[in-house]
């Protein structure tokens, strides 16, 4: 069993910045995909970025492409999300998920979830 717990969100003006973390624990992460995916209220829970297990490629959502960057430190067992230039847009719980060497932007290809960090973007 895998646990990942999601960490930064908060409230941040329209341009600003935000990093998220995912601590995975229970079993090491570096052999799966990792992935952020975002639901905003009254929204469809939607891909944002992955990366690859190699930790080199990532795959990004057009909304966030240019704008957000995810990463991953296998021996933290951390995943993260740079968020830059936000939009009022990208308002939404933002979840971390791991998954299988085959798993991209479907969320139904993903096996472990966290919990969701809330992002505020004012304005």
């Amino acid at each position: 069993q895998v646990q990942l717990v999601e960490s930064g969100g908060g409230l941040v003006q329209a341009g600003g910045s935000l990093r998220l973390s995912c601590a995975a624990s229970g079993r090491a992460v570096s052999t799966y995909n990792m992935a952020w995916f975002r639901q905003a209220p009254g929204k469809e829970r939607e891909f944002a970025g992955c990366i690859f297990s190699s930790g080199i490629n990532t795959v990004y959502a057009d909304s966030v492409k240019g704008r957000f960057t995810v990463s991953r430190d296998n021996a933290k067992n951390t995943v993260y999300l740079q968020m830059n230039s936000l939009k009022p847009d990208d308002t939404a719980v933002y979840y971390c998920a791991a998954g299988p060497s085959w798993a991209t932007i479907k969320a139904t290809s993903y096996k472990y979830w966290g919990q969701g960090s809330q992002v505020t973007v004012s304005p």
